[in-house]
């Protein structure tokens, strides 16, 4: 009895099948959590129109229009860029890899935000402006954002 070769249908169903489990397996499902990384998103952006030191706002230094050394400005744009647009566009794409830039991402804009902090803290004289509201309050949405990504990426 000879076998009969596989149908060239089969063949691409197969081919077409493998390349739908590969497409699957890169993508995350954020499920809730996706609503709390909107919310953290939206608390980053709000807290740039918020006092960072003194009564200069978090946008200000942003855009450079403060003087506040290195530190704070670092920590603007990885809370922006990685934070907020970075979040954004793996909700959109829900890849996988975007899942973990973000949490990695947000994890050293943690670490940065908490070195502006402790650069405004630090040689402020008696009377003089530390960090304000609005810098404790992005540092504290960006390791909410961290810890959230970090959850997403786990999940898959």
């Amino acid at each position: 009895m000879s076998e009969s070769p596989v149908p060239e249908e089969l063949t691409q169903l197969d081919a077409e099948l493998r390349g739908v489990t590969r497409r699957v397996e890169r993508r995350i499902d954020p499920g809730p959590t996706a609503v709390i990384v909107s919310i953290a998103m939206l608390v980053v952006i709000g807290a740039l129109l918020l006092p960072w030191s003194g009564s200069t706002r978090g946008w200000e230094i942003l855009a450079g229009e403060a003087s506040f050394g290195v530190l704070p400005r670092l920590f603007t744009f990885t809370a922006l860029g990685i934070g907020v647009f970075g979040s954004a566009l793996a909700l959109a794409t829900r890849r996988w890899g975007l899942a973990w830039v973000c949490a990695v991402g947000c994890g050293i804009s943690v670490v940065n935000g908490v070195w502006a902090i402790w650069s405004r803290q630090i040689g402020v004289p008696q009377g003089g402006s530390g960090a304000a509201p609005g810098l404790i309050l992005t540092v504290l949405a960006v390791l909410l954002l961290s810890v959230s990504w970090v959850r997403i990426a786990l999940r898959r």
